[in-house]
């Protein structure tokens, strides 16, 4: 059973489990594309600790621990079987969701993500939960929304937006991403993705200053049979290219859906 807070939308046909990134959660990471997820399935996502309604963890987080209680909200949602989508961390959750709960996880879609934090990443992160510690959050938002954009997103911006956008980032750091970025220095999957014996397609952002297209490829590579789409986008599919992304995710799950269970 979970005891994370969840979003669930849509009744019947495919089950689909969603795990946000750090410093996200299910609204702001999906929001633009759930209604599009729920047409014909149900899907089922939930917060991590110190995000949307859920409390913020007093102990580190792990990948185990998230990764169960994804399952968890989709089983209590009466999902027997289902896919997983996910986003950034999220990837690493729905991987080691795969590899523990085999009986239960069909298919995966995995989007700008990685198997092990590159150089970049790991001074992104380091850096990311320096300036959490700050009381101003204005210099992190200034970091994400220099990294997390592409460059022909961020250019496009009039000035005024550009400051919009760095103080609505500013305001919506949910209060567990210190935890979350922790576990993103932490991540190592890359014994596991050997192991994933179901359909996997890989979207990897080409644009992303946050997690480099490169280690996203490799993990790609890792994964006996998976797929590989590439979408025009920095990291956040949502903003940037969300019918797209849709299109991506919705026309895979249909394909593995429409396979015979083994």
């Amino acid at each position: 059973m979970s005891t994370f807070a969840r979003t669930v939308r849509g009744t019947g046909g495919p089950g689909v489990a969603l795990a946000h990134g750090a410093g996200g959660g299910v609204e702001p990471n999906f929001g633009p594309i759930l209604d599009g997820l729920a047409e014909g399935r149900t899907v089922v996502g939930v917060d991590y600790p110190g995000a949307g309604a859920t409390p913020r963890s007093a102990v580190p987080l792990t990948l185990d621990g998230l990764a169960d209680e994804l399952v968890g909200a989709a089983v209590d949602e009466g999902l027997d079987a289902f896919s997983i989508v996910g986003y950034s961390l999220g990837g690493p959750v729905a991987v080691r969701a795969a590899t523990r709960h085999p009986d239960r996880v069909r298919a995966l879609v995995l989007t700008a993500t990685f198997a092990r934090p590159d150089n970049h990443l790991r001074l992104v992160a380091d850096l990311w939960s320096h300036l959490l510690d700050a009381d101003d959050r204005t210099p992190l938002a200034r970091l994400l929304t220099l990294t997390a954009l592409s460059p022909s997103a961020l250019a496009a911006l009039p000035e005024h937006a550009l400051d919009e956008t760095v103080a609505a980032t500013a305001a919506d750091v949910p209060p567990g991403a210190p935890e979350h970025v922790d576990l993103v220095s932490r991540v190592d999957i890359r014994a596991e993705l050997a192991e994933l014996a179901i359909p996997v397609l890989v979207v990897v952002t080409t644009a992303d200053r946050l997690v480099p297209p490169p280690i996203q490829r490799d993990l790609a590579t890792r994964i006996p049979g998976a797929r590989l789409a590439e979408l025009d986008s920095g990291h956040l599919p949502f903003a940037e290219r969300p019918g797209e992304w849709l299109t991506l995710i919705t026309s895979f799950l249909d394909e593995a859906a429409a396979r015979p269970e083994p």
